[in-house]
């Protein structure tokens, strides 16, 4: 049970949509007509997510524009860069 504790780490869904992953998970999702909604307002002063909230939805959206798609390719390789020798290292189970 110890070993499982440190394999789980909650994050918040700004990092999460930081990464440009949310692009790609819904770009699967919409091939059986599902995606992930997230709702939010931005703080004025800092810019910051708040009062979001996050919902499975039907939607009758097929896949994304070039811009959005390259975007996130662009995000999603920054975070892979920034953090590739975690990823290695969680996946030899060296941590």
């Amino acid at each position: 049970m110890e070993k499982e504790a440190k394999m789980i780490f909650e994050k918040n869904w700004e990092e999460f949509r930081a990464t440009g992953l949310l692009l790609f998970v819904n770009a699967f999702l919409q091939i059986f007509g599902w995606t992930i909604v997230v709702s939010y307002d931005k703080d004025k002063e800092t810019g910051e997510l708040k009062d979001y909230r996050v919902y499975p939805a039907r939607t009758k959206f097929r896949g994304f524009s070039n811009e959005s798609q390259e975007k996130a390719y662009i995000k999603l390789s920054e975070w892979m860069n920034a953090n590739s020798e975690t990823l290695l290292k969680e996946a030899k189970d060296e941590e």
